[in-house]
This record gives C-alpha cells, structure tokens and sequence, in this order.
C-alpha cells in the first residue's frame, strides 16, 4: 500500500470521529499556540534590551563621584564632587583601550521659545560625548571647538524638546532662552527613545560643557572644572574588564588614594549591567517555552490514548484488512500515519492562533513580541514528532494482532 492510499484511509477514519479527532488536537493547538507567543513575546524582551543597549552606546562605562563625611554624616553616591575635566582627558592619553572619555554636567531648567515653555534637563557635555554615546544629529550641526572652549550660547536639542517648544516648525537658527540666557539653536539630535528604566533620553537640551558651568549653572568650583560625570567609551574588541581596572588604578593615582583606603569614585560597567540582563530575559524566555512544550506532551499522550481505543474499536476491521492481504507493515504506517496527521493538522491550526494571539498581545497588551520562522519551524517540528513517537506503540500494537483472534473480537 503507498502513503497517498495510506493518508486517504487515515483521512477518511479521523473524519468519521470528527469531535473525538477535534478534542484530541486540542492539546496540541493549545501546546504550539502557546510555545510561539512564549518565544515571541521573549524575543521581543531581548531585542528591547538589545536596543536599550545601543541607544546607550557600545563599551560604555561611567565614572562617577564617590561620597563624602559631613559632620559624620555619610552621604551617598556622588556627593563628592571630586572628578574633573583633567580626569577626562588623562582618562584618554594614559588608557590605551578608551577610545573616548566625555565628561558631563547636568542640571534643571525651564526652557522658553515664544509663546511655548518647557522644562528639561539642560546637559553640559563636549563634541565627545556625542562619539560616546553614538548620538549623531538629525539636522544642523556639531559644536565647534571654540565654542566648547568659550562658552558659546548655542544648544542642540533633543526630539522631544524641539517638538514641545517648536512643534512641526524648523528650530534650526532660532533662539531659546534658557534661564533668562538667550541661546541659538544649532543641531537637533537623533531620536534615541526610552532607555531600561523608561525615562526619555530624547527630553534634554545640550550646550557645551563650559556654557553649563560658566554661564548658567556656575559654582564656586567652577575654576577646578568640576564635572558630575565622565562617560568612557572602551575600543571595539579590548577587553571591557581591563580598561576598568586601569581606570580605577589611574584615578586612585590621581585623587592620592593610599593603598587599602576607600575608592573616591564609582565606576559602572553599563554593558556588563544590560548583557547581563539581557541573558536574564533569555532564560526567562526558554523557561516560558519549556512550559509551554508540557502541553504538547499533554497533547501527545491524549494522542497515544485515543489511538488505543481507536484500536481496540476497529480490532474486527484489522483483521480483516489481514484477512485479504494486508501486511503488519501496512497496518503498522495507516495507524501511524493517522496520529502524525492529527499532530499535523494541530501544529498548522497552533501556529494561526500563536501568530495571531502573538500580534493580539503586542497590539492590545503592550508587550513587545517579535516573531521568528525558527520559532514556528520549531513548534511543528514538534508537534510531528509528538505524534510519531506516541502514536508509534498503538499503531506497533495493531499490526502484531493475529488475523484470527482480531476476526473474533467482539
């Protein structure tokens, strides 16, 4: 018998049980539905983490101060105020690995545009931190080297900023007053979206670090050139855990630390931070889908049970396909063949309604998904060998019964 006539009795037997035949791919539609919103939605997790990742830029490393003692009172994180432009730039000479060492300011204003006002983080930086953070411009242009060193009052504005106090008009050339000092507009910089914890990068306004501290947010400090932070960005392919190490030993050596004394700064791996949380949500993600693939082995054993009684109910119909000639071969692939159907036909239906409840999700829940053919190539590759391997003993125990004793099953 050839496996078009075997398919066709397989068909025409599953139809004759229409609900049983429904009832029993229930589980494996529910088990491959499942599996491939599981991976969906825990592909959409990494490819979010993946993008926060590059929003913030490659190798990235942050220093920051270290906290001080007021009247023996310590205070946190960054109280200190003890890292410096100097620091930037021996950060870059002496480091062979760091390709850029950007340092940064930041402070509160309100910005005004005619009749439009918007309050806004306004960050003091230098033309390296845009290399840092891999931040290029949508339209305008860069600061010049000598308004970064003569405290220029120009300032290149992030999306969300430009659209709050211009709307659909061009801000390229025109003046924004930031705390009372006109500034002109010369850049607006890409869109970078939210970053891991939801806050939206593109809210900032950027004006050369020494505009920041002369202008607007002077300090009595502001002859030492203080800065919040150095932004440090690690060459493609040098060790990350290196780099670190030779900046702690650098800035040790500039701040005078003695040997056992406390570090006076912080330095943040953000890349080890993210991959690190991004191998989380991979776990997470194949946890899920480990989960998910119980129910197709629910779904295959509900397939092993059914074919059994299917068996036993057609014990006088065997026979007698002996009887004129059948072979146990040809008996063994028909049962066989009936339950990879059933798996089939279920892995099909499962992979419309995990497609579609994957898109459901993404729509109406808010979750990111992100379907793959290797998912859904998966899901059926499974749920066909599901209904091989337990449908093969029922089909195995219908083609070793004897002729005789199955023509006198009652």
């Amino acid at each position: 018998m050839n496996l078009m006539a075997t398919l066709r009795i397989a068909i025409n037997a599953l139809r004759l049980n229409k609900m049983r035949s429904s009832l029993t791919m229930l589980g494996i539609i529910i088990g491959v539905a499942a599996v491939i919103v599981m991976i969906a939605v825990g592909g959409g997790a990494q490819a979010r983490i993946q993008n926060q990742i590059k929003s913030l830029g490659s190798n990235l490393m942050i220093l920051l101060p270290g906290s001080t003692t007021a009247s023996g009172v310590r205070l946190g994180s960054g109280a200190s105020q003890n890292l410096t432009e100097d620091d930037a730039i021996a950060i870059t000479k002496e480091i062979s690995e760091v390709q850029f060492a950007a340092p940064t300011n930041r402070g509160g204003a309100q910005m005004i545009a005619g009749n439009n006002n918007w309050s806004t983080q306004i960050q003091g930086v230098t033309t390296e931190f845009f290399d840092v953070r891999e931040w290029p411009l949508a339209t305008g242009r860069m600061f010049e080297q000598a308004e970064v060193a003569g405290s220029a009052k120009v300032v290149i504005l992030g999306q969300t900023v430009a659209s709050q106090l211009f709307g659909d008009a061009d801000p390229l050339d025109q003046t924004v007053r930031i705390k009372n000092v006109p500034f002109t507009v010369i850049g607006i910089a890409m869109r970078k979206g939210q970053n891991m914890m939801g806050q939206d990068q593109d809210d900032i306004a950027m004006v050369p670090l020494s505009t920041h501290r002369n202008r607007l947010f002077g300090t009595t400090q502001g002859k030492l050139r203080r800065v919040g932070v150095v932004l440090v960005k690690v060459y493609e392919g040098e060790s990350m855990k290196d780099a670190e190490e030779k900046i702690r030993d650098l800035m040790r050596q500039r701040q005078r630390t003695q040997p056992g004394q406390e570090d006076a700064f912080t330095i943040r791996n953000l890349t080890e931070i993210l991959q690190a949380q991004e191998e989380s949500s991979r776990i997470m993600a194949l946890l899920l889908a480990a989960v998910a693939s119980v129910s197709l082995v629910v779904g295959g054993i509900g397939i092993m049970n059914i074919m059994l009684v299917s068996v036993t109910e057609r014990t006088r119909e065997i026979g007698l396909r002996m009887a004129v000639g059948a072979r146990s071969r040809d008996i063994l692939n028909q049962f066989l063949v009936e339950a990879v159907t059933l798996s089939l036909i279920g892995g099909f239906v499962g992979i419309i309604v995990g497609v579609s409840g994957s898109f459901i999700i993404g729509k109406f829940a808010g979750w990111a998904t992100l379907l793959s053919a290797k998912a859904i190539l998966l899901a059926v590759g499974f749920s066909a060998a599901i209904g091989i391997f337990f449908g093969f003993y029922p089909a195995h125990k219908a083609s070793k019964l004897l002729p005789i004793e199955a023509l006198r099953y009652e």
